[in-house]
């Protein structure tokens, strides 16, 4: 269910003032997973359907699980087209995290099946692209298509996480998704880092120096 409070739920009403001027492609741009300790980070390009909109869509960090799972395959179902873009660790630790996520974008726009006219993208930086693009901040909780860019990029992430906990039992990766918690902390002291681990961040280099420590005589 929606998490419960009095925000101002994002709309259309950006996209319609845009396809009015002008025809052409509008597509909401989104990521997940900057902050993580551990795993890619995930971008998403959505160009909804203005007659097919899912009624629900909202920031993903405005619902619960279960309810971005429904709009995850309601989205699937009535866009116009979708793209996903995937920024490895590798990736994240060779570049750092901004560029692994500005490419990650450029790779979702790109894997769309259509040539957008304008990339809104949430946040205040945009990837350089071949169409118009225009930073919304806090864009996934005032505009429909990077709300649904948002639900892509969350539910692709979390379902590459708990795979990862699957390959990688022990450190708690389905239910923390690779964020700093105090029981990813502890795990990393306790049994080191993995290859999925982001090297280059520096909680993760405290906590290799913690393992470290404990494991010298």
């Amino acid at each position: 269910m929606r998490v419960a409070d009095s925000r101002i739920v994002p709309t259309f009403e950006l996209e319609a003032a845009e396809l009015a001027l002008a025809d052409g492609f509008i597509v909401g741009v989104d990521e997940a997973g900057r902050g993580p300790w551990a795993g890619p980070v995930v971008a998403a390009a959505v160009v909804l359907d203005p007659n097919r909109i899912p009624q629900g869509i909202d920031d993903s960090k405005a619902l619960d699980a279960d309810d971005r799972e429904r709009l995850y395959d309601r989205i699937g179902e009535t866009a116009l087209a979708i793209g996903v873009g995937i920024g490895d660790v590798g990736r994240i630790d060779r570049d750092n995290i901004l560029a692994a996520t500005m490419w990650a974008m450029q790779t979702a726009v790109g894997e769309l099946s259509c040539r957008p006219r304008l990339a809104l993208v949430d946040g205040n930086r945009a990837p350089r692209l071949s169409c118009q693009t225009r930073t919304i901040v806090k864009g996934d909780a005032k505009c429909l298509s990077i709300a649904a860019a948002s639900i892509v990029a969350k539910v692709t992430r979390d379902r590459i996480m708990i795979a990862l906990a699957r390959e990688l039992p022990g450190y708690g990766f389905e239910r923390h998704k690779g964020y700093g918690t105090p029981e990813h902390r502890a795990a990393l002291v306790r049994l080191g880092l993995t290859p999925e681990h982001r090297r280059s961040f520096r909680p993760v280099q405290l906590a290799l120096s913690l393992a470290e420590a404990a494991a010298a005589p």
